[in-house]
């Protein structure tokens, strides 16, 4: 069966064309030169991998996935603003996230909340003006959509980047997911990005509502922040002292907290890998 072409709010059926022509063009699984990605789990060295998964099969469905382009919002609203000052216990709302005053330690929800068994299978990020691939992470999924919780699923990772990446003005990052036998109302994801206590800056994406055993690829657009030289020197003189959390939100109650790591100064791996 042929790809369906879905066509993004504001995207005109040529630019939806274009896009499914790149994506498919892309998703060759090219990496460029300014990063790959490592997952580490508790002990283990950090690798370049490719992810994968398995697990109990849901019902069976076409191949067919809902697409959007995303742009990020200008931060909080009045409303989220004036929200009250969380407190242990408390539901976590966009409000609490959006006043955090640093990077998190511990993580705010646990995998069992995501009730709507999301599951991602697939990201990647491109250079918006010339669309070159910097880094494209598959995980391997079963035809079927999955509809159990996944009881150990990988919460943490660390990017290796070139210092090229500190140059990048804006960058295209494309997740593609699966949503269980629960609709998603209001999907919603808020990233906060740290180079040590300093707040970079925070991306905030309204994905919106996904039906039920549904496959869904969206793509945010990330306008990058204009950092002065002596903090881009320390970024790479400082792996991993840049950090992010990811939110995401449902119907504007945390459901997954993913949390990442980044280095800027990976030349030897990208220059060994592309030999």
């Amino acid at each position: 069966m042929e790809d369906e072409l879905v066509e993004a709010p504001g995207e005109s059926l040529d630019m939806a064309e274009h896009r499914l022509s790149e994506e498919d063009h892309l998703g060759q699984g090219a990496l460029g030169e300014v990063g790959q990605v490592g997952v580490q789990d508790a002990g283990d060295p950090v690798v370049v991998v490719e992810m994968t998964s398995s697990g109990a099969a849901g019902p069976t469905v076409e191949e067919e996935w809902n697409g959007f382009i995303l742009g990020a919002a200008e931060g909080p609203s009045k409303e989220e603003s004036m929200h009250p000052e969380w407190k242990a216990g408390d539901p976590v709302a966009p409000q609490h996230v959006l006043q955090l005053k640093g990077y998190t330690q511990e993580y705010l929800c646990s995998p069992a909340d995501n009730i709507y068994n999301i599951n991602f299978s697939r990201f990647k990020i491109r250079e918006l003006q010339s669309g070159a691939v910097i880094l494209d992470i598959k995980k391997h999924c079963p035809f079927e959509i999955q509809d159990v919780v996944e009881v150990d699923p990988g919460r943490f990772i660390q990017y290796h980047f070139s210092p090229a990446f500190l140059a990048l003005k804006e960058i295209g990052a494309t997740l593609e997911f699966t949503v269980g036998s629960k609709a998603v109302n209001r999907f919603r994801l808020i990233e906060r990005h740290y180079f040590r206590d300093l707040l970079l800056k925070t991306f905030d994406f309204e994905i919106g509502y996904c039906i039920p055993f549904s496959r869904n690829t969206c793509e945010h657009i990330y306008s990058l922040p204009d950092l002065d030289p002596s903090t881009i020197e320390e970024m790479v003189a400082s792996p991993f002292e840049t950090r992010s959390d990811s939110f995401y939100f449902a119907n504007n109650q945390l459901i997954m907290h993913h949390k990442a790591e980044y280095s800027f100064n990976h030349l030897d791996l990208v220059q060994l890998l592309s030999q």
